[in-house]
């Protein structure tokens, strides 16, 4: 199949183009580079923004996808509480160019990527898929409301959706030269790894006194190998016919900031000095997936989403780059 990934340039975008390599598919790639890496795309790239509608139209008209994975969003949760305005805008005016250029050229499959921040501070762990959706940040709202948008392009005009709601994509895949690399960095294990190396003086621990064993912050880390597949799976699930649906993506199995932390020093042999510093606003406690579903509709289990394989490739990676620096 020709695939329209949008945002294929970032972090989880560029694995999955890899993976639908791969597979025999040809994924176009469509990034207007603010925060991606063209030399992480290994297929043709369409610079371009969603933003700009006639952008979008002419990638559809002239390269003619038969289906969509949607990556393309701002998605940090700490800058969309500064700047709301700034998320709502280019995340929701990106997906209803997208949506309508879908509509306008006859494409009625996509994957899209949405997130755990959808439900909030969770009544219930682990979080199924039917859990009460009250993001508590903009980014959580964007993404919520997009995924609205899905369902009622569904029902008014025949659109079918994988809804795949990632808990905390981590890992990389360092024989392809591919893995985390955010400007500015925002996610723990990067963040970890490069204290451990040396280009960061200590790591910072963001609130103490969660309602957690520890104090810290529980999340569920899922591989981002292990994410692709499940793009994959759900891309043939929508291409044989199959009906909308909403998954979590996740292990079922949670991680605090300390674990990381001490999983972190294990894989590299480094001290990794950390300070404590205030909670961050709009951060939830814990966040951890009920994860049947998505084995049971698509056939798919996590393989190599273990904390110490999630950890040993992204130090790989990040070892690696800085050999070839």
């Amino acid at each position: 199949m020709r695939i329209l990934v949008t945002g294929g340039a970032g972090y989880i975008g560029s694995h999955v183009i890899w993976q639908l390599l791969e597979h025999g598919h040809t994924p176009i790639c469509f990034d207007n580079l603010t925060t991606g890496h063209a030399d992480a795309v290994r297929c043709l790239l369409v610079e371009g923004d969603l933003c700009r509608r006639e952008q979008i139209l002419a990638a559809f008209a002239e390269h003619r996808p038969e289906a969509v994975i949607h990556f393309a969003a701002r998605s940090l949760v700490s800058e969309s509480v500064r700047d709301p305005r700034r998320y709502f805008r280019d995340n929701l005016l990106g997906a209803l160019n997208l949506l309508d250029a879908m509509e306008a050229h006859g494409v009625r499959s996509i994957v899209f990527s949405s997130t755990a921040a959808t439900y909030g501070v969770p009544s219930k762990v682990p979080i199924p898929e039917d859990h009460p959706q009250i993001p508590v940040n903009p980014y959580g709202d964007s993404k919520l409301c997009i995924e609205r948008m899905l369902i009622s392009y569904g029902r008014a005009y025949g659109l079918r959706s994988a809804i795949l709601r990632y808990f905390n994509a981590a890992g990389a895949a360092p024989e392809q030269g591919l893995g985390e690399r955010h400007h500015p960095e925002t996610h723990l294990i990067p963040l970890l790894l490069e204290v451990a190396s040396g280009a960061r003086p200590r790591a910072q621990i963001f609130g103490r006194d969660y309602a957690t064993a520890d104090g810290t912050c529980i999340r569920d880390y899922i591989h981002v190998l292990d994410l692709g597949e499940a793009h994959l799976a759900a891309l043939a699930h929508l291409a044989a016919g199959g009906e909308s649906l909403a998954l979590n993506l996740g292990t079922g199995t949670g991680y605090s900031v300390l674990e990381v932390l001490a999983a972190a020093r294990e894989v590299t042999g480094a001290e990794i000095p950390a300070e404590d510093c205030p909670a961050r606003e709009g951060d939830p406690p814990i966040l951890v997936a009920a994860a049947d579903r998505a084995r049971a509709r698509l056939g798919w289990t996590p393989t190599c989403s273990d904390l110490t394989s999630i950890i040993r490739s992204a130090w790989e990676f990040h070892r690696v780059r800085a050999e070839r620096a």
